[in-house]
C-alpha cells in the first residue's frame, strides 16, 4: 500500500504442556519458551511497530516466588529492545549464579521468563498516544492467583462508552474510556465474580482457604466468565489472556473479524494471528494448523486439556478482506494464490483501458507488498498473449514461414522494476511546500525503460488517502515520459471508514469520499449532503441495532467508473504531462479471489455488527460539523 496506513495488532500465545526438563533435555535449553516467543513476535512485526510486550506465568510455585512477570517497549524497534532485555537478564543471573546453569529447578525458581505460559503483543495504535501504558500485554494483580489477569489483543470496540458505563453501573471507577480499559475491567469483573462463588462453594464444604484454591483453579470455568463479560461488546476482536494459576484463553468475536490461528500436540498449544507464523517457527503443516472459531474461545486448562468453547452466537461470516490484500503475510499459501487472483481477474479492465495493446505496455508495481498480485496480473497477461499467439499462427498457417513464426514467438510482455522505495527521508523543513517536495522524492524510477509511445501499469495494493500517488508517485512515473499512466488498485475503491481495527476513522481522509463530493457539487446534488446530515442526526439516540447507513446515499448518484475518474483527475497535477487513469477492483472479484473474508464494509459500507452503523453516521457527522474527531 503507497500510503501510509497504520493497522491491526499481533498476538502470539505459547503454553507448554512438558516439565521445563523436557525441553532442557529435547532442545538443550530451558529456555525454550522464551525463545520461540521472540520468532512468534518477529514473524508478525508487520503486524505492529509503535510496541511490543511479553508475558510469562511460572506453574506451580511456591507461596513467595514470583511468578509472572511482564515487560513492554515503546522503543523504536520494541521486540528487540524486549529480547534484549530478557536475554541480558537470563545472562546475568547465569554469570552471578553458576550453580543455575545446568538446574532447571533452580532457573525456574529464580530467574524471570523462565515460565510454561506466555503472552505476547505487536502494537499498531489506531487510538490514543503511544505511551508505554498503551502497549499490550495489560496486568490486573491480586493477592490470589486466581484473580491475576493478563490480556492482550487485537480488537476495536465501536461501542466504548456504553461499556464504560456498564462498569460504573457496576460500581467500579475505570480509569480511562478506552476500549482496552473496560475490555479489561470487564473480564476481571467477572472473574472475581467467579473466583467469589467457587470459594463460597468450597467454605460450604469445609474446606480451608488453603484448600480452597487448588479446588477453584479446577472447578473455574473460563468460558462462563468471557459469556458475561462479553456480552456487550460490539466491535471486531481477538483477545488473548492468561490467569494467574495457569489457565489461558483466545477468543474471537461472532463475525470472525480479526483473524486467529492455533495449533496443539503433546508438547505445545500455540495461537498466533497469522498461520505461516506458526508453520515457520514450529515447522509444521499447513493442515495441522486451524482457525478459532469466530464466537469461539480456544481455552487451555492449568492442567494442559484444549476446549472448544462456543461464548457468542455466530453473527455471518465477515472477515476482514483487508488480511488478504495487504495485512497478513503473502507467505500463506491461501493468501499468496488470492493475491495472485486479485491480480488476475483485474486485468480485463487493464487490457480495456489500454486497448490490448500489450506490445507497447510496461506492467510494474509499488510497493514491494503488491509484487504478488503483481505476479497473478502478468500471468493472466501472458495467457492472453498465448492467445493472441495462437491467433497469429492459425491465420498464417497456410503460408507460415520460419521467420515468421520466429517472429510470433519472440514477442513477450514488458515487465520492469520501475519504482524503488527510497531510504524513508525525515521531513525537517516545515514548510509544506518543501515537505511536500520531500514527500516526492520518496521514491525513485528506473529510467531508460519507458518510451514515449508506452503504456504504463502500475499495481498498487489499495488506494486509501491518494496522498503519495499524488505527491509522489504518479509525478515520478511522468518523467519517464509514458504516453499513458495505468494506476491499478487490487482492492475496490475505500469508501466508509473502519472501526474494527484499521487506522480509517475518519471519511474526509479517504479520496473515494472526496471524490463523490466533488462530482456532488460539479452537478448540483450537493443538497444530498445537507439531507444526509439530516437523516444521521436523527438516529443519534436510536439504538445500534436500528441505525441505518445513509452515508451510501453520497455515492448513489455515480457509477464506479465516474468516481474513478474522478479520484484520478484529483490526483493529477497539472504538471502532469501522460493521461492518467485508475482502475479499481470490484467487489464481485474481490469475493471471487477471496471466498473466505467477506469482510467488505469499507468498500461497500456493509457493517457486520451494529455499531458498525452508528460509526460511519458519526464520521459523517463530524465530517459535516467541521469536528477533528474519531467517529468511536
Amino acid at each position: 500500500m503507497s500510503d501510509a496506513l497504520k493497522h491491526e495488532c499481533g498476538i502470539a500465545l505459547l503454553r507448554l504442556k512438558k516439565p521445563l526438563e523436557f525441553y532442557k533435555e529435547k532442545y538443550g535449553t530451558a529456555f525454550y519458551g522464551v525463545e520461540k516467543m521472540y520468532l512468534l513476535l518477529e514473524k508478525q512485526h508487520n503486524r505492529g511497530q509503535d510496541g511490543a510486550g511479553l508475558a510469562s506465568i511460572k506453574l506451580d510455585v511456591e507461596a513467595g516466588q514470583r511468578y509472572i512477570s511482564r515487560i513492554r517497549s515503546n522503543q523504536a524497534q520494541p521486540i528487540q529492545d524486549i529480547f534484549g532485555q530478557i536475554n541480558q537478564r537470563i545472562a546475568d543471573e547465569l554469570e552471578a549464579h553458576e550453580e543455575y546453569r545446568n538446574n532447571v529447578a533452580l532457573q525456574k525458581a529464580n530467574i524471570p521468563y523462565v515460565g510454561e505460559l506466555f503472552l505476547g503483543h505487536v502494537r499498531y495504535g489506531t487510538f490514543g498516544k503511544n505511551s508505554i501504558e498503551n502497549v499490550h500485554p495489560f496486568l490486573r494483580q491480586n493477592n490470589w492467583m486466581h484473580r491475576n489477569l493478563i490480556v492482550a489483543g487485537n480488537f476495536n470496540m465501536t461501542n466504548v462508552k456504553e461499556l464504560f458505563e456498564d462498569l460504573v453501573r457496576l460500581g467500579q471507577h475505570p480509569k480511562q474510556m478506552a476500549d482496552t480499559v473496560t475490555v479489561m475491567e470487564k473480564i476481571g469483573h467477572f472473574l472475581d465474580d467467579e473466583v467469589t462463588d467457587l470459594y463460597q462453594e468450597c467454605k460450604n464444604e469445609g474446606l480451608s482457604k488453603r484448600e480452597a484454591s487448588p479446588v477453584i483453579a479446577e472447578k473455574l470455568d473460563v468460558a462462563r466468565i468471557l459469556k458475561r463479560a462479553s456480552k456487550n461488546w460490539d466491535g471486531g476482536y481477538a483477545m488473548a489472556g492468561l490467569l494467574g494459576h495457569g489457565d489461558a484463553f483466545v477468543t474471537r468475536d461472532p463475525a470472525g473479524i480479526r483473524p486467529a490461528y492455533y495449533y496443539q500436540d503433546d508438547e505445545i498449544v500455540v495461537v498466533a494471528s497469522e498461520r505461516p507464523v506458526i508453520q515457520t517457527v514450529f515447522n509444521v503443516p499447513f493442515e495441522s494448523i486451524q482457525e478459532i472459531t469466530p464466537g469461539h474461545a480456544l481455552v487451555i486448562k492449568k492442567d494442559g486439556r484444549v476446549l472448544d468453547e462456543k461464548i457468542r452466537e455466530a453473527l455471518p461470516l465477515k472477515a476482514c478482506s483487508f488480511e488478504r490484500i495487504y495485512f497478513s503475510r503473502g507467505s500463506d499459501a491461501e493468501i499468496y494464490q488470492e493475491r495472485k487472483d486479485l491480480g488476475k481477474l483485474i486485468l480485463p479492465a487493464v487490457l480495456e483501458t489500454i486497448n490490448n495493446d500489450t506490445d507497447n505496455t510496461v506492467f510494474s508495481y509499488i510497493p514491494n507488498t503488491a509484487e504478488t498480485s503483481f505476479y497473478g496480473m502478468v500471468e493472466a497477461a501472458q495467457d492472453f498473449l498465448n492467445q493472441r499467439k495462437i491467433a497469429d499462427i492459425l491465420a498464417n498457417k497456410e503460408a507460415l514461414s520460419t521467420e515468421k513464426l520466429q517472429e510470433i514467438l519472440s514477442v513477450k510482455l514488458r515487465t520492469e522494476k520501475v519504482a524503488i522505495k527510497d531510504v524513508k527521508l525525515r521531513t525537517f523543513i516545515t514548510e509544506d511546500s518543501s515537505r511536500d517536495d520531500l514527500v516526492a522524492h520518496v521514491y525513485d524510477v528506473t529510467y531508460g525503460v519507458i518510451k514515449p509511445t508506452d503504456n504504463l501499469v502500475i499495481i498498487d495494493d489499495s488506494i486509501v488517502r491518494g496522498t503519495t500517488l499524488k505527491k509522489s508517485i504518479i509525478k515520478m512515473m511522468d518523467r519517464l515520459h509514458p504516453k499513458k499512466i495505468v494506476i491499478v488498485s487490487s482492492a475496490p475503491q475505500i469508501r466508509y471508514p473502519d472501526c474494527y481495527g484499521i487506522d480509517m476513522a475518519k471519511l474526509e481522509g479517504l479520496v473515494a469520499f472526496r471524490a463523490a463530493l466533488a462530482l456532488l457539487k460539479e452537478r448540483n446534488l450537493y443538497h444530498i449532503v445537507d439531507e444526509v446530515y439530516v437523516k444521521c442526526k436523527a438516529q443519534e439516540n436510536l439504538s445500534d441495532s436500528e441505525v441505518v447507513n445513509y452515508v451510501n446515499e453520497i455515492y448513489a448518484p455515480f457509477t464506479d467508473q465516474e468516481i474513478s475518474d474522478k479520484i484520478a483527475e484529483m490526483l493529477t497535477s497539472s504538471s502532469v504531462k501522460a493521461e492518467v487513469k485508475i482502475i479499481f477492483q470490484t467487489v464481485e472479484n474481490l469475493h471471487k479471489a477471496c471466498p473466505k473474508n467477506l469482510g467488505d464494509w469499507y468498500f461497500t459500507g456493509n457493517y457486520p455488527t451494529d455499531g458498525g452503523n452508528r460509526v460511519v453516521n458519526r464520521a459523517f457527522m463530524n465530517f459535516y460539523e467541521g469536528k477533528d474527531a474519531r467517529a468511536y
